[in-house]
């Protein structure tokens, strides 16, 4: 392959790479916990991924202002409560 041949076809790899991305990207850690937040209040104690049936979730346990322990799950591909 030439130089400017093989230097395009680089060019289109990447682009190519960029194109095949997934749009929707796993929810963080700190997203989940921000959206148990709103759900349940309180200080987030724990962050862990789950399985809830065929869905990736995050496990979020939080503690209220009145002491309860709660935990809410959050879906890792939407970032809702479930």
């Amino acid at each position: 392959m030439a130089p400017m041949t093989s230097h395009i076809a680089h060019w289109l790899l990447a682009a190519l790479m960029l194109v095949c991305v997934p749009v929707w990207a796993d929810v963080g850690r700190d997203e989940a916990a921000a959206a148990a937040q709103q759900v349940a209040g309180g200080r987030v104690l724990s962050v862990d991924r789950s399985q809830v049936g065929d869905r990736s979730a995050w496990r979020v346990k939080l503690v209220t202002a009145g002491g309860e322990v709660r935990v809410v799950m959050v879906d890792a591909a939407t970032g809702r409560p479930l």
